[in-house]
This record gives structure tokens, sequence and C-alpha cells, in this order.
């Protein structure tokens, strides 16, 4: 099960780039907030199918007035999140588009440790992970060379 752990995150990379290179040409098709909220819609089908028609969620809708401000801020952000991957993918290649954001994904996460941001605990940041994340900015700017 230690495994899954590691491929779970490395499968969920490999879905972004697809669902960015799909989102970008259907966004091409019928329009950038459109094809937005055909992704949302269509997973929020999904979702209550799981949760409500086949019963698989554990959670405790209860809890839902302890959620703190910043819980209800990953919609939002999500909607974000795709319409910018719809945008930079067709504009830039999946490949060069994708490697600016794990970046920004991985300096904004070893921050937000370092700072124990959203109830996480406090990670210290190394001077290994600061050169990571400097390889990791070369890495766009070689992807984004001509």
């Amino acid at each position: 099960m230690n495994w899954l752990i590691w491929v779970l995150p490395c499968l969920a990379g490999m879905l972004m780039a697809v669902q960015g290179s799909i989102n970008g040409q259907v966004g091409k098709l019928i329009g950038m907030l459109e094809s937005n909220f055909l992704m949302h819609a269509v997973g929020l089908g999904i979702i209550f199918v799981l949760l409500f028609v086949i019963g698989i969620g554990e959670g405790d809708w209860s809890a839902l007035p302890g959620l703190p401000w910043y819980g209800y801020l990953s919609g939002l952000i999500n909607v974000a999140i795709i319409y910018g991957v719809m945008v930079s993918i067709p504009r830039l290649g999946a490949a060069p588009a994708t490697t600016a954001i794990i970046a920004g994904q991985v300096t904004t996460a070893a921050i937000i440790d370092w700072l124990g941001l959203f109830g996480l605990e406090k990670t210290p940041i190394s001077m290994w992970q600061v050169a990571g994340i400097a390889v990791l900015v070369l890495g766009v700017w070689l992807m984004m060379a001509k």
C-alpha cells in the first residue's frame, strides 16, 4: 500500500496534463468559460452519483458548520486552476505549460509547508528544497526556450 501513496500523485499529474489538453480544445470550440462550466457540471454530476446514488462517501455533513473560512475557497480556486490550464496549454503546449504549473505548485506547496498554512504542521524548508525549486524554475525556462 505504501507504493500507492507515490503512484496516486503521479497518476494525478498525468491526468492533469490530459485534462488540460482536452479542456483547451473544448474551450476553443465552445469558449473557455463555457468549457470550464461544462467540466465542473460533469464533475458535479459524477460526485453526486458517487455520494448520493451509490453512497460511497464516508464523510460527515454535520461537520460543515465547523469548516474554516478558507475551506470554501476551493471551488473558486478550482475554477481559476482549470481556466489557467485551459488557456495556457493550447498557447504554450502541454509540456511547457505543465512544467510551469508544476513549478508553481511545488513552490507554493513549499511555502505552505514552511509557514504551516491552512492547519498544516510547519515544516522547515531546507537548502536542498530551495535548490530543487531553483532547478524546477530552470526547467520551466528551458521548456519555454525556443
